[in-house]
């Protein structure tokens, strides 16, 4: 696997302006604040997270959708946000997404055909009918979409087989990077699996990189390399999957499907509510419901740093190898 990074998020921020109140009282909401890291070609990179972490925030501002307050993005070495709006129409043919709900990401208007061929149509690629036509036909059996589906509408369809479609609209452009938001969750556990398993089997026939968006370790663990943890936009936890997996902390938040193994292991259970992003604790986030907390954690944002080799955590009140208020926000 090549070392030089495809995509590198660098400091970036996201702040939302909200007013509220009849006198048009303004609060900030930093969904993203500060967030760095690489991606490697053909890596498959998770963010994971409580809902309202800003994980989807990061993956749009990754994909250029959204504007950074700070910070920039860069893919391949370019800035997207400081190039012209038709490079950047011309870089996104390189970056493309898998949205979370099949049911309203597909427009209902459209037939399967249509779907997968509006891309092409947009960004003038495999001109022509026939050129067109292959490039559909291999998507459908990459995909695994019947032939007899073209002519079908979204409705026709159950979850799985809309997110085929979904998966088969985001690849027609052959792009090398691609986003998935929480792909899977808006699917019966038996479908999950088989979307999982097809996702792979696409990066290793495609040689694709992921950034797999996901509140839901067991999923990124059956298919990601590296693993980073979100907590009220920012990064807490950075590091290889079976790293972070062997952190008994981390797998807190996981069933382990061994009724022994499970009756032995002890949870961790967190006091307080998920703090409100319009008013975050002072210091570090994760203090008002960490156990190990002490007085400097209330007035000081700790760094993400290195504690053993490749495995970065934003915690340093106790020794990494031993249990930290970084890994134990997981077990909510």
């Amino acid at each position: 696997m090549n070392d030089q990074p495809i995509l590198e998020v660098k400091d970036i921020k996201k702040h939302f302006i909200v007013r509220k109140g009849i006198f048009g009282e303004k609060g900030v909401v930093r969904a993203v604040d500060g967030v760095s890291f690489a991606v490697r070609p053909q890596e498959s990179f998770a963010v994971v997270g409580e809902s309202g972490c800003g994980k989807t925030t990061l993956g749009r501002l990754i994909l250029a959708l959204e504007n950074p307050t700070e910070g920039g993005v860069f893919f391949e070495g370019r800035d997207l946000f400081a190039i012209s709006a038709a490079e950047r129409r011309k870089v996104r043919r390189d970056l493309q997404v898998i949205f979370q709900d099949p049911y309203s990401s597909l427009n209902p208007r459209m037939t399967v055909r249509q779907i997968i061929e509006e891309p092409l149509i947009i960004h003038g690629a495999y001109s022509g009918p026939g050129q067109r036509q292959k490039r559909i036909d291999y998507l459908l059996e990459v995909c695994g979409i019947a032939q007899s589906h073209l002519s079908r509408y979204p409705h026709e369809f159950s979850g799985g087989q809309r997110q085929r479609v979904g998966i088969a609209r985001a690849l027609a452009l052959n792009p090398k990077l691609v986003v998935a938001d929480e792909p899977v969750s808006a699917l019966d556990v038996s479908i999950q699996a088989q979307i999982l398993n097809l996702l792979k089997d696409l990066q290793r026939e495609l040689k694709l990189t992921y950034v797999f968006i996901s509140h839901d370790f067991s999923v990124v663990r059956h298919l990601c390399s590296r693993i980073a943890v979100m907590y009220l936009g920012k990064i807490v936890e950075l590091a290889e999957s079976e790293a972070l997996f062997n952190d008994p902390q981390l797998l807190s938040a996981v069933p382990i499907p061994d009724p022994n193994i499970e009756k032995r292991r002890k949870r961790i259970l967190l006091s307080g509510d998920v703090p409100s992003p319009l008013k975050p604790p002072s210091g570090c986030h994760f203090h008002p419901r960490c156990r190990y907390a002490v007085g400097s954690c209330k007035v000081e944002a700790p760094p993400l740093e290195e504690g053993k080799t490749a495995h970065w955590a934003a915690c340093p009140v106790r020794p990494f190898a031993q249990k930290s208020s970084a890994a134990a926000l997981t077990a909510i």
